[in-house]
């Protein structure tokens, strides 16, 4: 039985609280947890049903199955995230959200449930990009508040004119439409966008930058940090996470 109570409570800002904080309920063990609607295929809408589906939307559903909370949706543009649990308007966000040292000194981490790294992706016809240096003097996309923003300022900073995009959508579209000369973002988005809808269109180029690792995200102090890591741990230890894997991904053994 799913323990999601609510789904796509659409909200472009951090602006949650308004008497309805997630933190508030968790006495009853339910909880308000925060997703990114556009990171596919870790988070998107489903049309038909008009419920999120996704990576994360399975690892959620069984993450609180185990760990003995319910939970409300709610859904965000990804740059508000991180200041929603920080501020406790929210108990608990997964979207692919990278673990770093400086988000961990205001929210607290899972471990980590999925390896990545930021990958380039050029249109179809483009030979000119092999790796980054190649992206000096050319427009490149990639998402506001998003780690593959802070190494292209970090990397090319002035060299390059990084153009940052509040969902994932609007920089592949820029992409397409020449708006941009590349995008650069995390690589299960890359690579399922050039599988999907940018088949034929884009092409992924260049090694994988900076291996990431995703969690799920906490208020700071949060009492579900341990339940969450001891399911997590367990869904790993009996092939339930493997299972999920494969739905979305193919076999881990291939990775």
């Amino acid at each position: 039985m799913k323990r999601q109570l609510k789904t796509a409570w659409l909200s472009a800002s951090i602006a949650l609280g308004l008497g309805l904080s997630g933190v508030a309920s968790a006495n009853n063990h339910v909880l308000t947890v925060v997703t990114d609607p556009s990171f596919v295929p870790f988070e998107m809408m489903d049309q038909e049903t008009g419920e999120m589906v996704g990576f994360d939307m399975d690892i959620i559903n069984e993450v609180a199955e185990r760990a003995g909370f319910e939970y409300n949706l709610r859904t965000m543009d990804f740059n508000g995230i991180i200041p929603a649990v920080q501020t406790g308007n929210v108990d608990i966000a997964i979207a692919g959200i990278t673990i770093t040292d400086q988000r961990a000194e205001i929210v607290d981490f899972s471990d980590p449930y999925y390896d990545s790294g930021l990958r380039i992706l050029v249109r179809a016809n483009d030979d000119s990009v092999n790796d980054i240096e190649d992206l000096e003097d050319k427009k490149i996309g990639t998402k506001v508040g998003s780690t593959s923003y802070d190494f292209l300022d970090e990397n090319l900073g002035d060299e390059a004119d990084i153009v940052p995009y509040p969902g994932s959508s609007d920089m592949y579209m820029a992409l397409l439409g020449g708006s941009v000369d590349a995008v650069f973002y995390d690589a299960p988005n890359v690579g399922y966008f050039a599988k999907t809808r940018g088949e034929g269109r884009v092409k992924v180029v260049g090694p994988l930058y900076e291996g990431q690792q995703y969690g799920i995200v906490f208020v700071k102090g949060s009492e579900w940090v341990d339940p969450v890591n001891e399911a997590l741990a367990a869904m790993k230890e009996d092939g339930t996470y493997d299972e999920i894997h494969a739905k979305w991904f193919g076999s881990t053994s291939g990775e």
